[in-house]
């Protein structure tokens, strides 16, 4: 076995387990207020990187794009074959009863794509009409995305070559929620049950989002 290869298992075993402890472990500093059941808010809110991305209609979308709404964030990217459609879906059915929450500051959702370089803005609009024409997709180099996922405590990793034109994309499965400030304020980890995909549960956030967004 070549030095390439022996280097890559190993990055392969450390992306793992970082993922692993992305998704499922709850990091030390988070706490469970007592208005949310299901939010893991952390002590204090976080604030993003600044970045510049590109939305699904080939727009500009900054911090600037957040302001003055609740966003529940997602990561993935148009290929994933399981989590990323299944939240998205999820997403889409709670959405109606989401955006009917009496707020000075609607709830909207963004999706926020870590495969640059096959997910193009037309690619994004398609994929993201799939389930909601409200909903937003955007996408950046990795300069600006890797900062941003990191600030908002998630990670994400491209484990193979890209020469590869099926290769794959680890990335973190919670439901981050940035407050009207463009603050990470907590998320929505996803829930393990034997048998099922580890997904964030949409009912879950649909009983704290109006708890939330009263007093938040």
């Amino acid at each position: 076995m070549n030095q390439r290869a022996v280097a890559g298992i190993a990055a392969a075993v450390a992306l793992v387990i970082g993922i692993i402890g992305a998704i499922y472990i709850a990091p030390p500093n988070v706490t469970d207020p007592s208005d949310t059941e299901y939010l893991q808010r952390y002590p204090e809110p976080r604030r993003l990187s600044d970045f510049t991305l590109t939305d699904h209609k080939g727009q500009p979308f900054t911090s600037a794009n957040l302001k003055g709404k609740w966003t529940l964030a997602f990561m993935g990217y148009t290929y994933c074959p399981d989590i990323c459609p299944t939240t998205l879906a999820n997403l889409n059915q709670i959405y109606p009863e989401l955006a009917a929450i009496k707020s000075d500051s609607p709830v909207q959702v963004l999706f926020i794509s870590v495969d640059p370089k096959r997910d193009s803005s037309e690619r994004l609009g398609e994929y993201i009409g799939f389930f909601s024409p409200d909903f937003i997709a955007a996408t950046g180099n990795h300069d600006q995305l890797f900062p941003l996922v990191r600030s908002m405590g998630m990670m994400y990793a491209i484990a193979e070559s890209t020469e590869n034109s099926d290769y794959l994309v680890d990335h973190s499965a919670s439901i981050v929620l940035i407050d009207p400030t463009a603050k990470v304020i907590g998320r929505f980890k996803p829930v393990l049950e034997p048998g099922k995909m580890a997904v964030s549960d949409a009912q879950q956030i649909l009983a704290d989002m109006p708890k939330i967004m009263k007093t938040g």
